[in-house]
């Protein structure tokens, strides 16, 4: 619900926000520019000011002070900037063409009530998105205290939440008061001005020098507003004295204050409302008013991009029957929305035997389906052990569901290479059994996408329905593009383990599409994504952690050669000049952060190549310290040129590796008990731990960690809990 009331007036209401945030921006520009032009004052008194003025500008009707500290004499249609210490004439004032075009576009687009009509509806649009843009940004970092934790996802995602992060107090504090200055013009809300309109006459006596005047004399410069000056030959006019408390009327005889009337509440709510709105008279408001503004485009632009791909990734689900007269309800959970494949599949085939279906995301699971019968959950599993974006709320939602006797079945989808192989599935299975819920089918993993184990698993469900359910599931094609192999390097054929880093050049650009695709983030990476790789006659990607950064034109892996491998084979055959077909994925969570502080990087065999990209891109702004294990160094020591030339020149602070099969050898976390003590002073300094290679690895990483740790009261699990460990595993 939030997302899509988030999503729907960014998209309707996209051109018209974004126009009304550039336009602002303009005009908070003005507050500055008074800064700037405007000479500071001194505290002399109205009365002084006004007779210093009018011995220079007899004709002198009204004198002005702006919030900035601008003070001005009218005369007729002649506007004279004063120097408000002195009193001395500064010239005719030029209205700023530009500000004044800017201000009638933003406040009514030059089209009257119904521009300010629009004006007010662009307002009320930020309001909206910028509330359900908290409420989800919350949701998306897993709570308040880790809402300024680093976010994953695609460059736009990314930039879309850290852009809304700096800017929203901006956006918000312009969007509501926006609003409020709109009801004030159309009535709906009162400015408390009327309340100002009593008459006052004086005495009828001589009028007396202005500086004389006492009531004159005992208001500052600073608290002026504005100052109306009796009218020539009329010795019963007053002056009209505003100032930031109220408005009173002098008598120029005597000098005396005839009657003073306080700003009411309403009065000085506008007035605060407006400062707010505009910044005038706060120059850092304005800064910050108008920087916030200059994010509204990029977050609209971005904000399209995310829907476009999430619309674009997600296959389309035709006659789907709405949650209230659905006998079969299916609820997914998916990061990379392979499982929403397996989900068409599968409401294809119950559509076909007659049933009526609804298809929707684990997070949307209703409170009751008056119809349903059938609960078919499919979960797949997100890094560690974790809920995919889709369903991180679903266990919350159980607990208040009420099934009315429909009965569940829960399907996992995972990798069995990962040491967490539908982890969250189970969860999400044990949790249902634990609220007492009927499961139809015991609960079932499916390995690797599996087109098989997904059709043994529909004929289990077709017997518990009683009925055939054949699910034929064609996996859905990524789009894939062609990487051409440049150049290679081997490794560990002494070992007999074969170790090969590939380069391939990224595709160029040819037209228009692959610019856009570009754009939106295809063939986009970094060091630590992910590249999946088609290996031929099987349909299923293979993932390898990705070493460079697209930027630099090469997609570089490091590949192991695996008995029996078909995609490891492929590629430990191929030679320059040769491509394959491959996508690339972003791995978000396995991102060393922006921060300054030490980069302790662990890795065994092939797991070092994403960890040497994470030191390039380091570049020596912070601490690197490298631990690397594999068998033998004369053969396998991936990287070591590369390695030994960044400790000789600083890039990398520290280098321990560790070697197997040689004599006094070991493993890297042997490595790591030996450096305990220093382990305990890098984390003191802040330290974020990154690991990657084999399950057993990290789990003998784990356990030396642990162990280090223990003495200050620290352990892995904490240090993840905190976003500083971070492992890709398998």
């Amino acid at each position: 619900m939030l997302r899509r009331l988030h999503s729907l007036p960014g998209l309707f209401a996209a051109l018209l926000v974004s126009f009304m945030a550039l336009t602002g921006a303009v005009l908070s520009l003005q507050p500055l520019v008074e800064r700037v032009t405007t000479p500071a004052g001194s505290a002399v008194s109205v009365a002084e000011l006004a007779d210093r003025i009018m011995a220079q500008l007899p004709d002198t009707e009204t004198i002005t002070r702006s919030a900035s500290g601008a003070v001005t004499a009218h005369a007729g249609n002649v506007a004279t900037a004063i120097d408000p210490a002195s009193g001395a004439v500064r010239g005719v004032v030029e209205q700023s063409p530009v500000f004044g075009f800017f201000t009638q576009l933003h406040r009514s687009l030059f089209l009257g009530d119904g521009g300010r009509v629009a004006a007010g509806l662009a307002a009320a649009a930020m309001v909206a998105l910028a509330l359900t843009g908290i409420a989800m940004l919350v949701n998306r970092m897993g709570g308040w205290r880790q809402l300024f934790a680093n976010p994953r996802g695609r460059l736009s995602q990314r930039l879309h939440v850290e852009l809304g992060r700096m800017a929203i107090a901006g956006l918000l504090l312009s969007a509501v008061t926006g609003v409020y200055m709109a009801m004030v013009t159309f009535g709906f809300v009162a400015d408390g001005s009327a309340e100002f309109g009593f008459p006052a006459s004086g005495s009828g006596g001589t009028p007396a020098p202005i500086a004389s005047l006492a009531a004159l004399q005992d208001v500052p410069v600073s608290d002026l507003r504005e100052l109306v000056l009796p009218m020539a030959g009329d010795a019963a006019d007053v002056f009209t004295l505003t100032t930031n408390a109220g408005t009173g009327h002098i008598d120029q005889s005597t000098g005396a204050l005839i009657d003073f009337a306080a700003n009411s509440p309403m009065q000085t709510l506008y007035e605060a409302v407006y400062t707010l709105h505009t910044g005038q008279g706060h120059w850092w408001l304005a800064a910050l008013l108008g920087l916030s503004s200059l994010a509204v485009p990029v977050l609209t632009l971005t904000g399209v991009v995310i829907w476009f791909m999430r619309r674009r990734s997600r296959p389309r689900l035709a006659g789907d029957a709405g949650w209230r007269r659905a006998d079969s309800v299916i609820l997914v959970g998916s990061e990379g929305n392979t499982t929403w494949g397996f989900a068409a599949t599968l409401q294809a085939a119950l559509r076909g035997n007659g049933h009526l279906v609804h298809v929707a995301p684990m997070n949307a699971l209703r409170p009751h389906y008056p119809q349903a019968r059938t609960i078919l959950v499919l979960a797949a599993t997100y890094g560690n052990g974790t809920a995919p974006a889709s369903a991180r709320h679903f266990l919350d939602r159980l607990e208040r569901f009420d099934a009315r006797g429909a009965r569940f079945a829960v399907l996992g989808f995972g990798d069995r290479k990962f040491r967490n192989f539908c982890a969250y599935a189970e969860r999400v299975e044990a949790a249902v059994r634990g609220a007492g819920h009927a499961m139809l089918v015991p609960y079932a993993g499916i390995d690797r996408q599996s087109a098989q184990a997904f059709a043994q698993w529909g004929q289990t469900l077709g017997t518990a329905l009683g009925e055939t359910l054949e699910l034929q599931h064609q996996p859905l094609q990524p789009q894939t593009r062609k990487y051409t192999l440049v150049d290679r390097q081997v490794f560990g054929e002494e070992v007999q383990a074969p170790t090969v880093v590939l380069r391939f050049a990224v595709p160029a650009l040819k037209d228009w599409r692959d610019r856009l695709g570009r754009l939106l983030g295809r063939d986009r990476f970094v060091s630590g994504d992910l590249v999946g790789i088609i290996p031929p006659g099987d349909p299923i990607a293979r993932y390898y952690s990705i070493v460079s950064a697209s930027r630099e034109g090469i997609l570089e892996i490091c590949v192991r050669k695996q008995q029996g491998g078909l995609c490891s084979d492929h590629l430990h055959s191929l030679r320059p000049g040769e491509s394959v077909d491959a996508f690339v994925r972003s791995n978000p969570d396995f991102h060393p952060d922006g921060g300054r502080r030490p980069l302790v990087l662990i890795g065994a065999g092939a797991g070092i190549a994403p960890l040497v990209g994470f030191m390039r891109n380091a570049a020596g702004r912070r601490p690197v310290h490298v631990y690397f294990g594999a068998r033998d160094p004369a053969s396998d020591f991936l990287y070591r040129g590369e390695l030994e030339r960044a400790l000789s020149t600083g890039l990398l602070r520290s280098l321990k590796a560790s070697f197997s099969r040689v004599l006094g050898g070991g493993y890297v976390q042997d490595r790591l008990a030996e450096d305990a003590e220093e382990l305990r002073r890098l984390v003191r300094q802040g330290a974020r731990f990154m690991v990657c290679g084999s399950i057993a690895m990290g789990e003998g990483v784990k356990q030396a960690l642990d162990q280090a740790l223990a003495p200050i009261s620290l352990d892995v699990d904490r240090l993840q809990a905190m976003g500083r460990y971070a492992e890709d595993v398998y």
